[in-house]
């Protein structure tokens, strides 16, 4: 039974994403809408992902420090190992997991309200695709953002490790940034950012999704929410294995 209610539940999913993904009535009124969106998920994002990369970015140097002290590993490699956890990892998919909580949420509830007062039944009668209207510039908003949220987390983590280079003794700075210029591999960048643009289409998408189809009352939007963080999480779990199998082999 719950194997069949996820293929049905995933065969809607792929009919509410072809609604979605049709062109818009109104082109003019979707930019805006757009536009709106990317204040609303990305910028106002900036804050929780510098604040949060900023510690992540000091806890990972902290940590690399004290656990690979020996004589055999060069000083520089916690500058190094700092720089490829944050690139790899951090900086996309532990972002996107913690985007997922804000931004998913926020999305579920919205459109989850908008189903249970009615307003998504209005827009039908107008002859409106609701689908299109409403998700179309949340998914593209997003998506178009989450590159500069991804790149700010990465020079935020860094200055996080460099804080604990410069105020305290635990590493010099010099070998610090030494271990950070050492064996750089530009396409770390590029895996990193790939794997936003993936994640936010997937976060946005699932949440729109949880939220579109809410029936009830007030109780089951916030349940709506929670399914859509749950859900959200888990695919971009199950997408970061296959994006790592596929972009790093």
């Amino acid at each position: 039974m719950i194997l069949k209610k996820q293929l049905e539940n995933f065969g809607r999913y792929c009919v509410f994403m072809t609604r979605v993904f049709s062109l818009p009535d109104k082109w003019g009124v979707t930019l805006r809408r757009m536009i709106s969106e990317i204040y609303k998920l990305g910028i106002d994002s900036i804050p929780l992902v510098v604040v949060i990369s900023v510690f992540i970015g000091a806890v990972i140097a902290i940590q690399m420090q004290l656990n690979i002290e020996s004589p055999i590993i060069p000083a520089y490699a916690v500058g190094l190992a700092t720089r490829d956890i944050v690139l790899l990892e951090f900086s996309s998919s532990i972002l996107c997991l913690i985007l997922a909580g804000k931004v998913g949420s926020n999305i579920a509830s919205e459109i989850g309200t908008m189903r249970v007062t009615e307003q998504i039944d209005a827009l039908e009668i107008m002859g409106v695709n609701s689908a299109n209207f409403l998700v179309w510039p949340k998914v593209m908003g997003f998506m178009l953002f989450i590159p500069v949220l991804g790149v700010l987390s990465m020079f935020t983590s860094i200055i996080g490790g460099v804080c604990v280079a410069v105020f305290t003794d635990i590493i010099t700075l010099s070998r610090f940034t030494y271990g950070l210029q050492a064996f750089f591999n530009e396409w770390y960048v590029w895996y990193a950012l790939i794997k936003c643009v993936v994640f936010s289409v997937i976060i946005s998408s699932v949440a729109s999704f949880c939220g579109y189809y809410v029936k009830g009352g007030a109780l089951e939007v916030g349940r709506a929410s929670t399914n859509a963080v749950v859900s959200s999480s888990i695919l971009i779990l199950l997408f970061d294995v296959i994006l790592t199998k596929l972009l790093l082999q």
